[in-house]
């Protein structure tokens, strides 16, 4: 089985209980009614991006369904939490792309996404043979990537919160959720 697209969403739940906070995240995400599998970093050749709400339009209830999630949660009152999924798709699209995941403390939206995004991108640069330094910032390098020609886009979706004040449990999550063929058909 190849996914032949994916869609990108995300969430945030509190509650009292941690496990409770994850379910408050998925349902905010979309994907609380799926049995979740969670599957390494390629995104598929001619795998197509779709947006969220068609995405979440294809699941049905109860049905296995593949993603990659970043998922990350506190219950210490105000500690920033952020969960990131960064995607590098390849100018080539009969060739394979990286979805990457990425989870941190302190780190506001901007800087989880930029990270995000980042490491999928030097994924897909390595294995793509384009040279890079580490050290140099990724707005450079996002812009030595795309001149390369070789790298077509990068994008991130990241969500970010503050844990709860009264010390709940704070959840955030971001996930690329794979559709196949045979759940679009239904079968």
């Amino acid at each position: 089985m190849i996914p032949k697209e994916v869609f990108f969403t995300k969430g945030m739940g509190i509650h009292r209980e941690k496990l409770q906070s994850f379910e408050m995240a998925l349902r905010q995400a979309g994907i609380a009614k799926c049995n979740l599998v969670n599957v390494s970093s390629i995104l598929p050749p001619g795998c197509k991006i779709i947006s969220r709400d068609r995405g979440i339009a294809k699941l049905k209830a109860g049905q296995i369904t593949y993603a990659v999630i970043a998922r990350n949660s506190t219950n210490e009152p105000n500690r920033f939490v952020a969960s990131s999924i960064g995607l590098a798709v390849p100018a080539d699209r009969s060739s394979y792309g990286y979805l990457s995941e990425h989870t941190s403390f302190g780190e506001n939206n901007k800087k989880a996404s930029d990270y995000s995004e980042d490491l999928a991108a030097t994924m897909l640069a390595t294995t793509l043979g384009i040279p890079f330094d580490p050290d140099v910032a990724w707005d450079e390098r996002k812009q030595l990537y795309r001149m390369s020609k070789r790298l077509v886009a990068s994008r991130s979706i990241t969500q970010t919160a503050r844990g709860h004040k009264g010390g709940k449990w704070t959840t955030v999550l971001a996930a690329a959720v794979f559709i196949a063929k045979e759940a679009e058909e239904g079968s």
